[in-house]
């Protein structure tokens, strides 16, 4: 990693942002340019340091989302992109398949429109189960049908974002990378933007911006004029103990509310062999905020002083505080997971960690749930990368490419 002491060396493009979006979209761009210096800016310590290396490590097929949308496309075509990445440089992962069961017949409609939009956009390795068949593959889990996909995954984002920088480096060595900068602001010197940091100034000829949580914030900052704001939700995990590990093998799913933008609790084996369930989804007073007392006076006025915040609480009241709840109580969050797996016991979880996840909304509530990409013209914004972002970044780095190419006029 490097950290360069000349103020006015010029850089084709800088990318602001290095979660596994940022780096998969700068690793097209040197791929596609090696010639290209790039500049890419995180400003915590390391990389992948919220959303991307505080997720569920799940490597997405693609079965949730509505054929023809961005997510659809970017999700199928990321997942076959990222799992060669993977084999290719050697990252844990593992192809271990998922199941989504329905405990109520009120799900089953639902559940057979998620395999017909599996089905529209080319996931393969997808079988119907009933309740034997479920039990065969997961011995615990109690449902009356099920899905099983058995191209989903799992895989070390971190390790994967990493290894990304460390590419980006090899075919360019006078590109680098800065971490513990933060990007504050942005003027013009002539045809170059000026990114003003805690660290000093950079020059670009061009920029991405791929800053998840604080996406709104610099692209107003950079001119964009944004109406939707992000808001922060947190998610709580639990982990099985050693008393309950054996109860899950793999990745068991429910059967999530169409009227929610989450997929529910779930259980996750992660590539260390642990195994995860959660997570909840709760309003966070603090945007990269990990603990339940996380508090950050900006982001919640900003968050608070917004309508559309206000419209998504009192369009999902019951929601929200059943949410709420269940953050704070262990018996209510066992209670949600006795639903897949009723011989769980108080003794089988243990409290786990912890992740955050940006939302744009829209001034009437409305979450923006597709992944939304603007431009200026010198500026590229990923707005809105909500999960399946990190199964899909290889292929949004290709839109991201792609649009770079034809809105900057590269050769």
């Amino acid at each position: 990693m490097q950290q360069s002491s000349q103020m006015q060396k010029v850089f084709d493009v800088a990318v602001i942002g290095g979660g596994i979006v940022g780096l998969a979209s700068a690793y097209k761009i040197q791929k596609n340019k090696p010639n290209f210096k790039i500049l890419i800016l995180e400003k915590e310590d390391l990389l992948a340091p919220h959303q991307t290396g505080n997720n569920s490590g799940v490597i997405h097929s693609g079965i949730y989302y509505p054929p023809g949308s961005m997510k659809a496309k970017n999700c199928v075509d990321g997942r076959h992109e990222l799992v060669a990445f993977a084999k290719e440089h050697k990252i844990a992962h593992d192809i271990c398949g998922k199941l989504i069961v329905a405990t109520e017949p009120s799900e089953l409609p639902f559940m057979k429109k998620i395999y017909g939009n599996g089905q529209a956009n080319g996931v393969e390795d997808m079988q119907w189960l009933n309740s034997e068949e479920i039990k065969e593959i997961e011995p615990f889990c109690e449902g009356i049908e099920g899905l099983r996909v058995g191209c989903t995954g799992i895989i070390d984002y971190r390790a994967t974002t990493e290894k990304l920088a460390e590419l980006i480096l090899q075919i360019q060595p006078d590109s680098e990378l800065h971490l513990g900068e933060e990007a504050l602001k942005f003027d013009h010197d002539g045809d170059f933007k000026l990114i003003h940091t805690n660290k000093g100034s950079h020059k670009a000829k061009k920029a991405i911006f791929c800053a998840g949580l604080q996406a709104d914030r610099l692209a107003k900052k950079d001119g964009v004029k944004l109406k939707e704001r992000v808001v922060g939700f947190r998610g709580d995990y639990f982990e099985l103990t050693d008393r309950g590990h054996h109860k899950v093998k793999h990745l068991i799913y429910p059967v999530p509310n169409p009227d929610f933008p989450f997929l529910g609790v779930h259980f996750t084996r992660m590539t260390d062999g642990e195994i995860e369930c959660g997570p909840s989804a709760v309003f966070t007073f603090k945007r990269e905020g990990y603990k339940k007392t996380d508090f950050d006076l900006r982001d919640t006025i900003d968050a608070l002083s917004y309508s559309g915040t206000w419209k998504l609480f009192f369009g999902n009241m019951k929601f929200g505080i059943e949410e709420q709840i269940r953050a704070f109580s262990k018996k209510r969050f066992l209670k949600t997971l006795q639903r897949l797996i009723p011989s769980l016991e108080m003794d089988d979880i243990r409290p786990g960690r912890s992740g955050v996840r940006a939302m744009l909304l829209n001034q009437s509530g409305d979450t923006r749930d597709d992944f939304r990409i603007e431009y200026t013209d010198e500026s590229i914004h990923v707005l809105n990368a909500p999960s399946p972002a990190a199964t899909a970044a290889l292929s949004i780095g290709n839109h991201v490419y792609n649009m770079a190419q034809e809105h900057f006029n590269w050769d």
